[in-house]
């Protein structure tokens, strides 16, 4: 037993997302805040699933978002002597 998968599979966009789909989902997790992720591709219009409206928003879209420059790992790490 367990929980009921998230979502239908069938009639999902399974490849990047567009740009179109972004300003879908940033304008409305502003206007109706974050949570409910299963309920929110269908109220918004977006063919993805829950999850993957989840990962989009907290990983890329999220205003606070810290992006930085990471180092390629030459020098930036000390050496065992």
């Amino acid at each position: 037993m367990g929980r009921a998968p998230c979502c239908a599979k069938e009639g999902l966009n399974r490849g990047a997302w567009t740009v179109v789909e972004d300003n879908i989902l940033t304008d409305y997790i502003q206007t109706h805040g974050e949570g409910g992720w299963r309920s929110i591709p269908k109220n918004a219009g977006l063919k993805r699933c829950g999850k993957s409206c989840r990962l989009r928003w907290l990983n890329y879209l999220k205003p606070d978002i810290k992006r930085q420059h990471i180092p390629c790992g030459r020098g930036s790490h000390h050496q065992a002597s």
